[in-house]
């Protein structure tokens, strides 16, 4: 569920997008594995190096004045392990220098593939974010093989992407919906004031009803923009006080309210309000509390009954609001918690705006607490709300 805010545009035309800057991580991986592949070769071509060294040092002494070929050339025999270590060391290193290049030569191109089959799903996942926009948020990656790290990347994408759907559909029947309700009484108003300033004989007793009209029509426009007001306000979760608040006393309050019209119906109130101490923003609970109990009689029956209970389940506060009415389905209860829903009553209906139990599942997240709902057997509904203890 959405509010009236500006929503974000999923457009890559319509957001700067900051240029890349160096390498990519493709070529910043295979770097670096050829960086550790050379100094590791390096590394070993040293000690190789040092032992040849050190094992050909080791020759055995010769009688002094002795000489000995090497190569064809003759050497004496005091400078004989000196010739043979600088040889060694000679074709350690030519050896070592072909393997030193064949094996960092293998190991750039084995991380240049290796880390470009590793990275593939996060260019999908760019290529896919670059695709998006509001008209189709329907892509997803669904990303096959084996579930590791980059899948659980790719699976976190396709969710954000079904929430982002979510989000906007419901904004688009949001503001479908709020602007028919709004287009109703503002219908009234300019049919009213063309009707009556058109007809030349109006009188005061018609000006009178004109502004009766209109009055009722622009109170209906009020009530409509207050509960968008308040559903901006609870859904951002961020609540401007929070001091405890007894649910009885907000339920004895919302009942002394609705009394007279309650009386009209001929309706059996029940009330068994127990202390529900809990912590919140005391306007707002008063809200959640005063709109269900005004659900429960205005959408009730002639004769019907209506009862109302407060009270303690463990942690939890619990606030009941049970009453009489019309049947209501068991597929069709989450519905009345959409914006401009009214179970059983028609949009035209002048009986609200149709934004209460929207409101009160808002403020109840809002304050970190549950609300369901469930029909009675025989007509009617059963509302429960749960929140933290103080």
């Amino acid at each position: 569920m959405l509010t009236l805010r500006p929503a974000l545009s999923l457009n890559p035309a319509e957001r700067s997008v900051r240029p890349r800057r160096g390498p990519g991580l493709r070529a910043r991986l295979t770097l670096l594995a050829t960086g550790l592949s050379a100094a590791v070769s390096a590394l070993l071509l040293w000690l190789g190096w040092l032992l040849v060294g050190a094992v050909v040092a080791a020759v055995p002494e010769l009688p002094p004045g002795s000489t000995v070929e090497v190569n064809g050339v003759p050497v004496a025999a005091d400078l004989l392990g000196e010739v043979l270590q600088q040889a060694a060391r000679e074709r350690v290193l030519q050896a070592g220098s072909v393997a030193f290049l064949l094996v960092v030569t293998a190991t750039a191109l084995l991380a240049w593939v290796l880390t470009g089959q590793v990275l593939r799903p996060l260019h999908d996942v760019t290529a896919t974010a670059r695709r998006l926009s509001v008209t189709s948020l329907d892509e997803r990656l669904r990303l096959p093989g084996p579930r590791d790290e980059v899948a659980e990347l790719a699976d976190t994408f396709d969710a954000m992407l079904d929430r982002l759907q979510a989000a906007f559909d419901a904004q688009r029947r949001f503001v479908a919906n709020a602007s028919h309700e709004l287009r109703t009484p503002l219908a009234v108003v300019r049919t009213e004031v063309d009707v009556t300033l058109a007809d030349p004989a109006a009188d005061e007793v018609e000006l009178r009803r004109m502004a009766a009209v209109i009055g009722e029509a622009t109170l209906r426009a009020q009530q409509l923009v207050d509960g968008l007001l308040m559903l901006a306000r609870t859904e951002g979760g961020a609540l401007r006080a929070r001091e405890p608040v007894d649910l009885a006393c907000l339920a004895a309050t919302a009942l002394r309210i609705v009394e007279p019209e309650g009386r009209s119906l001929g309706l059996r109130v029940r009330a068994c309000t127990a202390s529900a101490p809990a912590t919140g923003d005391p306007a707002l609970l008063e809200r959640v509390v005063g709109n269900l109990v005004e659900n429960a009689v205005r959408h009730n029956v002639h004769g019907g009954w209506v009862q109302v209970c407060t009270g303690r389940a463990g942690q939890r506060v619990m606030l009941q609001v049970s009453g009489s009415g019309e049947l209501v389905a068991p597929d069709a209860v989450d519905a009345l918690f959409e914006p401009f829903h009214r179970g059983g009553v028609a949009r035209t209906s002048r009986d609200g705006a149709g934004l209460g139990l929207s409101i009160v599942r808002a403020v109840v997240a809002a304050h970190g607490g549950t609300v369901h709902a469930d029909p009675v057997p025989g007509g009617g509904l059963t509302v429960t709300v749960h929140l933290p203890v103080q």
